[in-house]
This record gives structure tokens, sequence and C-alpha cells, in this order.
């Protein structure tokens, strides 16, 4: 009879060491979130006929962001920014790019500046599952990513006429979750656009096929990088299926 007794005892025992670890493992369970919005600031600048230096010409930059994650290591975001650009030939650029003279023409100084903005949508892919490192599932609390996507470039202001184009944008970031709502992070991109009119200049002049050239879709086209700190909040957690 004490046999048993000590028996049901040991039994009982394991069976409460049971329920409170899996009580442990539900309260350390990570929370996931459906979609985060943010903003970011940083600098901007322009690759074309008036600047061939990355980094050159630096401006300033904003954006706000929606980011729809998939899971882990995947999410879309949208982005709405602006940006300054500017730039300046140094006398290089030739005043008639078709003319009969071996220079093609006198050299002219050019300068511009304009604002840009840009509408768009890019694939992330994070190297490492993104969370906060609890529970089994084991992501982490830092992650370096890739984004490629699609957009629209509008170039405006600066005394010359409005101009638009699509925009291919390819870059690479990190990613850190402060608290388990709020991430911080780096974003480098560049924007190759379809328009060779962004660098327009209050006279009328564009750096539009200063060479003779013939450009066609990216090629000969202007662009330019976006290098950003953001904030981020997570928002609207997902359902969690119910273990009873």
């Amino acid at each position: 009879m004490a046999r048993k007794t000590e028996q049901t005892w040991i039994r009982t025992a394991i069976a409460v060491c049971l329920l409170l670890f899996c009580f442990a493992a539900k309260a350390e369970e990570e929370l996931e979130y459906k979609m985060d919005f943010g903003a970011g600031v940083g600098g901007c600048f322009y690759m074309g006929d008036a600047n061939g230096t990355p980094f050159a010409n630096l401006s300033g930059m904003g954006a706000i962001t929606a980011r729809r994650i998939l899971n882990a290591r995947m999410a879309v975001k949208a982005n709405l920014a602006f940006g300054h650009i500017h730039g300046t030939t140094d006398g290089f650029i030739p005043t008639d790019a078709y003319s009969e003279t071996p220079e093609g023409g006198i050299p002219t100084k050019v300068k511009f500046s304009r604002n840009v903005m840009d509408l768009g949508v890019q694939f992330e892919l994070n190297f490492w599952g993104f969370g906060t490192g609890v529970g089994y599932k084991g992501n982490s609390r830092i992650t370096p990513y890739i984004l490629a996507g699609a957009g629209v470039t509008i170039g405006m202001g600066g005394g010359a006429g409005a101009c638009g184009g699509m925009n291919i944008p390819v870059g690479l970031g990190v990613k850190y979750k402060l608290k388990p709502r709020i991430n911080l992070g780096f974003e480098w991109t560049m924007r190759f656009s379809t328009t060779d009119k962004l660098d327009a200049t209050p006279e009328g002049t564009q750096l539009n096929d200063p060479y003779g050239v013939k450009s066609a879709m990216f090629k000969n086209k202007d662009s330019y990088s976006f290098a950003m700190f953001f904030i981020t909040y997570d928002m609207f957690p997902k359902y969690r299926k119910c273990n009873n």
C-alpha cells in the first residue's frame, strides 16, 4: 500500500512538472505581428552625367514605410520617400554633341538642383529569422537583409519642369529588434530610373544624351541612392492557434 502511494506521488509530481514546463514554454513563446510602420532619415546622392562618384554631392532624404511581414525571413515593404539631388559637370559637357568638332562642341559647365519623390515596393529577404530570440524558433534580434523591387520616380523643382519614370531599387540593410515591437535599422539602396531628365536645369538645358550616345531602358539614364536610418513599430498581432 505504501509503495502504491509513493508511485502515485511520483506520477503526480511528474505531471505537475510537465504542466509547469508547458506553461513556461507558452509564456516564452514569441508573439508575431502582421505589419510594421515607421520612418527613416538619411542621405541622398545622384549618379548621372553631372556626377560619377558615389556619395558625392550628398543631400538629405526622408521616408515613411509600411512593411507586410510574411514570416520571420521575408517581408514586402512599401515606401514614400523624398530626397534632394544636385550636381555639376565642371565644364566637361559639350554644348553640341552632334557638332563636327573633334571635342563634340565647346565644353560647358552645367549645374542642377532638384527634388525627387519615390513611391515603391520592395521584397526583403532576411539572412536569419528576425524576432526577439525568445521561444523555440531560434529567431535573432539582429539580421542583415537584401531587397529588390520596383517603383515610380518623379523629379521636380529647381526651376525646371517635372519629369517621371519607373525605377528599380536594389540594396541591403540590417535590422535590430530593440524591443518586442520596436525595430531599428540601416538601409542602403540604389534606384535605377528610366528617365534621363532628373538633372534638368532652370535654363531648360537637360543633361539628356550630352555625348550623342543613344539611350535604351536603363542605359545612359539617371540613378540616385538612399542611405537611411529607420525606426519601425510592429502592429496587428498574428492569430495564434490554441492547443488544448
